[in-house]
């Protein structure tokens, strides 16, 4: 892999996922010469996945304040300038139809096929170049730019774009290449940690849990940082679904989360007006119109609720106390399933050595860091990949 630049671009991309084929096809269309190489054997594995394989492209109420980064400033200008309707407006324009989900969330209507379609095609349309099954090796800079050694030559570039993605999914060939070429050329790396992942738990309250897989229900999941109501699924090794999976974006090692298991309802007063029309009732099963009924049980196996035979016996403070404790359980978890199963990276390239209009580097002029390895998380739902559009069309049009 030694010797001279065999061929040279105006920009190189190394990874095609979702923001290095959005830069190359825009690039392209500004009339930028770019080569865009991974070493994986399919484009946009990650678009494939995702969704359940219908992509989740989007989420039409994105705005800055669902991203998670040490500068929570970061992520406006790149959003700003290229938004959800940007993007839905593309997929008309290749007859790509979709729906809307809960919570503003995007899904194609086939299968997320046609968006690598459309991402590979506008690309080569815009004169862009695609090699797969091709790793790299030294990256150095030179008076023209970039010269980068790979297995199929060595290619120069004026611009370097960095678009390899984070440490998420390693079964698909994530690595931490990214942040190799980051501290190389001097930028800081703000700690890579899974997110949008479920947690795991220990002893006996993963063998609790276990007892109830499959179990899922409405909450409210909470952190010091964060609140979200979405759905909590049990599992043989302890807790997953939307609202989990939100809040261990926000969680630190050690910390114990709080999950409203009412979800927010106004459970003392059903709970009292249900004592007045059935006083003979237990209070577990009194409960049972406001949970389901194994989580019932198990709340009142591990003490969480009163085994008190008749609702008479308890007074309203004693309802009070119980709905207090329900409304904010806390539980502490183990850790989570990690990279294996987590959906993004956070953390990642310090925004601080970025320009946030361009995410060219303040560093090295010409490098340009887009998409997961970026210091920018988006919550679950869509807006990660419009991170992805947003970032990789504000480095195109630099």
């Amino acid at each position: 892999m030694n010797g001279i630049p065999t061929q040279s671009f105006d920009a190189l991309v190394i990874g095609a996922g979702a923001a290095g084929l959005f830069y190359a096809a825009r690039a392209g269309e500004c009339g930028l010469r770019v080569l865009v190489i991974d070493h994986a054997a399919k484009p946009a594995e990650k678009v494939r996945i995702s969704g359940g394989g219908r992509c989740n492209f989007t989420n039409i109420h994105t705005r800055p304040e669902n991203f998670i980064s040490d500068n929570p400033h970061f992520a406006k200008s790149a959003l700003a300038r290229f938004t959800p309707q940007d993007f839905i407006d593309r997929l008309t324009r290749h007859d790509i139809t979709w729906h809307e989900k809960t919570l503003g969330q995007l899904f194609c209507d086939g299968r997320s096929a046609a968006i690598i379609d459309m991402l590979v095609g506008e690309m080569r349309e815009a004169g862009g170049e695609l090699r797969l099954g091709t790793t790299v090796g030294d990256v150095s800079r030179t008076a023209d730019g970039f010269r980068v050694e790979t297995s199929g030559g060595v290619v120069g570039a004026r611009r370097l774009v960095i678009a390899s993605g984070g440490l998420s999914i390693p079964k698909m060939g994530a690595t931490g290449f990214a942040y190799d070429v980051a501290r190389q050329f001097g930028h800081t790396i703000m700690d890579p940690r899974p997110a949008l992942v479920p947690f795991v738990f220990e002893g006996r309250d993963k063998s609790d849990f276990a007892s109830i897989t499959g179990l899922a229900c409405p909450v409210v999941a909470c952190s010091e940082r964060a609140a979200f109501e979405e759905a909590m699924l049990f599992t043989h090794r302890g807790l997953s679904g939307p609202a989990i999976l939100q809040i261990s974006s926000y969680w630190a090692e050690g910390e114990p989360i709080r999950i409203d298991l009412l979800a927010g309802l106004d459970a003392g007063a059903q709970l009292k007006a249900f004592k007045t029309q059935h006083p003979k009732k237990s209070f577990a099963s009194s409960l049972e119109m406001l949970l389901p009924n194994r989580l019932v049980n198990l709340l009142a196996m591990r003490g969480d609720i009163p085994g008190i035979p008749r609702m008479a016996d308890m007074s309203h403070a004693a309802i009070d106390s119980v709905v207090d404790g329900l409304s904010n359980w806390k539980i502490k978890p183990a850790g989570t399933e990690g990279w294996r199963t987590a959906e993004v990276t956070a953390g990642g390239v310090d925004t601080a050595g970025l320009f946030s209009s361009t995410m060219e580097s303040r560093l090295v002029p010409g490098l340009y860091f887009i998409g997961e390895c970026v210091d920018v998380t988006g919550w679950l739902g869509g807006y990660n990949f419009q991170w992805a559009w947003a970032s990789a069309f504000a480095a195109a049009q630099a």
